[in-house]
């Protein structure tokens, strides 16, 4: 699995988007990071159409436990930022397991051929 980062994110559009500079394509998504950040904090939902949805949930104290010692102690209430994926990136994500699943089954098929030939 493989992760994503800012700078690889900038890389990718920055080889899409060949007439534009490595440091405007930075600034642009630094702003739409930013973008995103500003309308959560004053409590916006962000809604990417086809991609999904950034909400902020708002949690109520309740009690946890210390892992080491066993005692209870109260987690305070807090607002957290979830994320619900489109349905089109679910579907994107599905044919892309799906596909994966297909090969890896097909690889482990002709391994067993294989060992059994």
């Amino acid at each position: 699995m493989e992760t994503l980062t800012r700078a690889e994110l900038s890389d990718k559009i920055g080889r899409i988007c060949a007439d534009v500079s490595r440091s405007d394509v930075e600034s642009l998504v630094d702003e739409f990071f930013k973008t995103i950040s500003s309308s959560l904090e004053t409590g916006g939902v962000v809604r990417l159409s086809g991609f999904g949805n950034f909400l902020l949930l708002d949690k109520n104290q309740r009690p946890g436990r210390n892992p080491k010692t066993g005692d209870i102690i109260p987690v305070s209430a807090r607002r957290v930022v979830t994320f619900r994926p489109g349905n089109k990136l679910k579907e994107t994500v599905d044919r892309s397991t799906r596909a994966k699943s297909k090969a890896n089954r097909v690889t482990l098929e002709k391994s067993v051929q294989e060992e059994i030939a």
